[in-house]
C-alpha cells in the first residue's frame, strides 16, 4: 500500500545561523529572524560541511601534478556537471564559472556579436539592465499584465533590424517576487530568430530551472542567493558566441600558448569554458555552489510547499495592517516566489527597517533593491523607498508572526527607541548592541 506523504512534513535542509541569537537595544537577545533571503541566503549546513571537507585538499586547479591538485581539479570540473543537472542544460551547453549573476551577464554582454539587437524590460535588476549599452539596446516599458509583456516583446522584435537578436529577461522579480512568463517570451523570441538569456538569480533558489523546458539559451545565477555564499556564480548555456568572443579577462588559464614574437606576443586562447575563466579559479566557491545545487534538487517539493505556506501567511498579515500597500507589477494574483515588498503610509521605510532590527531582531531590506526603475514606478511620488521581506530555508512561522506583530506595533505607535540618520541610513542612537567577539580581533 502506498502512503501519501505531506511534502511539508519532510525535513528541509538546515542552514547555518538557524539558532543565531542577536542583541537588542534593550540589552536582551532574541533568535534572529532573517527575512532578507532575496539579498543573500544563509549558508546551508551541507555546504559548510562540504567546504570543511574540501579545505585540507585545497590546491591549485588544472596545472598541478600533486595529488591534492588533482583532487581539487576533479572537484572543480565535477561542479560543471552539477550545474548542468541543476539547470537542465543541453549536453553541448557550456558552464562558465563567474563571481555572481552580475559577472555572468557582463560576460555575456561582452560576448554578443557586433550589431546584436538587445531587448529587455526596464524592470530588470541592475545586473541585467546595465551591462547592455549602445544604439541597438531597446528597453521596453513593463506593462501591467504578463500577456501585454509578451505582446510588447513580439512587437519590438518585429521592429528590430536584420541581424543577431538577444532577449534578456528575469525569472522572478527581486522587487515583488512575481514570476515572469519566461516560456511564452521564449516562444516569441524563437518566432523572430532571437536568442534569450534568463536572469535566474531570484528564481533559482525557489523553483526548478530547466533550460530545455523553458527553451532559453543562457541561465545566469549566483551562489550567494543559492545558500552557497562563497563567491561563485555561473553562466550556463550555448557555447558558440562565447567561443567566438575574446576572453572576458586576459591571463593565465585562458591561454593555450603565449610566444614572444619580437616586441609582440603571440597568444593562442583556450576554448570555452576556460577561455573566460582566467586566473586561479575559486574552487571552494564552485564546490559550494555545486553542493547547494545538488541539495536543493533533492528537496524542491517540500521547499516550494514550505515557502508558499509562509508567503501566504506573510501577505495575509500585511494586508490586515492599516496603511500597508504591497507592491506588484502584474497584480496581487500573479504567481510569485517568497518575496513581498510594501510601503506603509506615513512611515519611513528605512526607519521601520532599523527599528525592526534593533528592537525585534528581525532583518528586512529597505530601499530600491538595485532595481531603481521598477521600484520607483511602483512607489509613485509619495514614497522614496520600500520595505522588502523575503523568505527561504530557515524561515519559520514564528519569524513571520513576530515580524507582523512588530510591524503592526511600529505602524500604530512608532519606534520605542531613538534613532538618528547617518549617511542616509537610520541607526539606533545610542546603539548599545555588542558586536560579536571575532570583530574585536
Amino acid at each position: 500500500m502506498t502512503v501519501a506523504v505531506d511534502p511539508r512534513a519532510v525535513a528541509l535542509p538546515a542552514v547555518a545561523g538557524a539558532r543565531l541569537a542577536v542583541p537588542l537595544v534593550d540589552g536582551t537577545r532574541v533568535p534572529y529572524a532573517n527575512l532578507d533571503h532575496a539579498a543573500s541566503a544563509p549558508c546551508l549546513d551541507a555546504v559548510r560541511d562540504a567546504v570543511d571537507e574540501l579545505l585540507p585538499w585545497y590546491a591549485s586547479v588544472h596545472r598541478g601534478a600533486g595529488f591534492a591538485s588533482q583532487v581539487s581539479t576533479r572537484v572543480y570540473e565535477q561542479a560543471r556537471d552539477a550545474l548542468r543537472r541543476f539547470t537542465g542544460a543541453h549536453r553541448a551547453d557550456t558552464v562558465v564559472f563567474t563571481r555572481n549573476t552580475t559577472d555572468a551577464l557582463n560576460l555575456l554582454a561582452r560576448a554578443v556579436p557586433r550589431d546584436t539587437s538587445v531587448l529587455l524590460f526596464d524592470t530588470e535588476h541592475h545586473a541585467a539592465l546595465l551591462p547592455w549599452r549602445g544604439p541597438n539596446v531597446r528597453r521596453l516599458v513593463t506593462p501591467d499584465r504578463p500577456d501585454d509583456a509578451v505582446a510588447a516583446l513580439d512587437e519590438a522584435l518585429r521592429r528590430c533590424p536584420t541581424g543577431p537578436r538577444l532577449v534578456v529577461v528575469t525569472g522572478a522579480s527581486n522587487v515583488t517576487g512575481e514570476l515572469w512568463p519566461v516560456r511564452r517570451l521564449a516562444e516569441v523570441a524563437r518566432q523572430h530568430g532571437a536568442r534569450i538569456a534568463l536572469d535566474a538569480a531570484q528564481l533559482a533558489p525557489h523553483r526548478r530551472i530547466d533550460i530545455r523546458a523553458l527553451d532559453v539559451d543562457w541561465v545566469a545565477l549566483s551562489g550567494h542567493k543559492l545558500y552557497a555564499p562563497f563567491g561563485a556564480g555561473a553562466l550556463v548555456g550555448r557555447a558558440d558566441w562565447l567561443q567566438a568572443a575574446p576572453p572576458y579577462l586576459a591571463g593565465g588559464g585562458a591561454t593555450r600558448q603565449v610566444l614572444a614574437r619580437g616586441e609582440q606576443l603571440g597568444v593562442s586562447w583556450s576554448a570555452v569554458p576556460e577561455r573566460h575563466e582566467a586566473g586561479t579559479p575559486n574552487v571552494v566557491g564552485v564546490h559550494a555552489l555545486a553542493v547547494a545545487a545538488d541539495t536543493l534538487t533533492r528537496h524542491w517539493e517540500p521547499l516550494v510547499a514550505h515557502e508558499r505556506a509562509l508567503l501566504d501567511r506573510l501577505r495575509a498579515g500585511l494586508a490586515a495592517i492599516p496603511g500597508v500597500r504591497e507592491l506588484s507589477l502584474f497584480g496581487a494574483g500573479q504567481a510569485r516566489v517568497s518575496v513581498a515588498s510594501f510601503v506603509v503610509e506615513g512611515r519611513d521605510a528605512g526607519l521601520l527597517a532599523a527599528a525592526l532590527s534593533a528592537e525585534h531582531g528581525i532583518g528586512v531590506r529597505d530601499g530600491l533593491f538595485c532595481a531603481h526603475v521598477a521600484t520607483r514606478r511602483l512607489l509613485g511620488e509619495a514614497q522614496p523607498r520600500a520595505l522588502r521581506a523575503s523568505l527561504g530555508l530557515g524561515s519559520t512561522e514564528e519569524h513571520v508572526d513576530r515580524f507582523l506583530a512588530a510591524l503592526r506595533g511600529l505602524v500604530a505607535h512608532g519606534p520605542a527607541w531613538t534613532y538618528a540618520e547617518v549617511d542616509g541610513r537610520w541607526v539606533p542612537s545610542p546603539d548599545p548592541r555588542p558586536l560579536p567577539p571575532f570583530l574585536s580581533i
